[in-house]
């Protein structure tokens, strides 16, 4: 007969809690799964930024409205990525992906 709260069958004269093993190397596995995925992202970021060396968007400014009449104003902001730092993102990507690879 087995008592309660024995670990195992094989040994019934030793009861205590029923706990599960810790799972070695969790967080590690997981540390690692998020460097590669931040340097995958840096590499990419950085090679868009190299291939197209900015990016444009709408601002809206000024609006009024007159009755049924509203007016906008818009205004194109352009920005642009310094090819250094779309350079230093592909290089820390890279560091990345070497640092935390299966060995």
């Amino acid at each position: 007969m087995m008592a309660v709260g024995c670990v195992s069958p094989s040994h019934p004269e030793h009861p205590g809690p029923a706990t599960a093993p810790p799972v070695p190397g969790f967080f590690p596995d997981m540390t690692m799964g998020i460097a590669k995925i931040i340097g995958i992202l840096l590499i990419a970021a950085g090679a868009l930024g190299l291939i197209y060396g900015g990016f444009t968007y709408t601002k809206e400014t000024h609006s009024a409205k007159l009755g049924p009449i509203v007016l906008q104003v818009q205004e194109k902001e352009t920005v642009y990525v310094p090819i250094i730092l779309s350079a230093a993102a592909i290089g820390l990507g890279v560091l990345l992906l070497v640092a935390f690879r299966n060995k």
